[in-house]
């Protein structure tokens, strides 16, 4: 599973979002391996950049892309499918799948506000 501590280092946009949010069935019934597994996956596939996930009543995944068709190829994977199937009929409840190209990202250390409230200049 991606490191809970860290964000995903991605380069300058574009790049692709997969936002994945789900509502899990109770029990893991072989949930934690599935999804290790597949972000082992993931990683070797063409095109990923990285992976970040939470969970607290609604789960969120999102996997970055470098472009459209990285994504769509993975989704495509044959081991893929296999989790994706075993998802629908075992551990999700509900989810949504939201596929979004990011144009601009700034964090902690690019934020516009200073400690004492100023605008710093040169901010996204």
């Amino acid at each position: 599973m991606p490191d809970a501590s860290r964000l995903v280092v991605t380069p300058e946009p574009p790049y692709v979002a997969v936002i994945f949010s789900s509502v899990r069935t109770e029990g893991d019934d072989g949930y934690e391996n599935m999804a290790r597994s597949m972000v082992e996956l993931a990683s070797t596939q063409p095109g990923f950049l990285g992976v970040e996930s939470a969970r607290e009543g609604v789960g969120l995944t999102v996997s970055y892309w470098r472009d459209e068709d990285s994504a769509r190829s993975w989704k495509d994977v044959a081991a893929h499918l296999a989790a994706q199937r075993r998802g629908r009929s075992t551990w999700y409840s509900d989810y949504r799948v939201r596929v979004a190209k990011v144009v601009r990202e700034y964090g902690l250390a690019d934020s516009a506000l200073s400690e004492e409230g100023e605008v710093r200049s040169g901010s996204s």
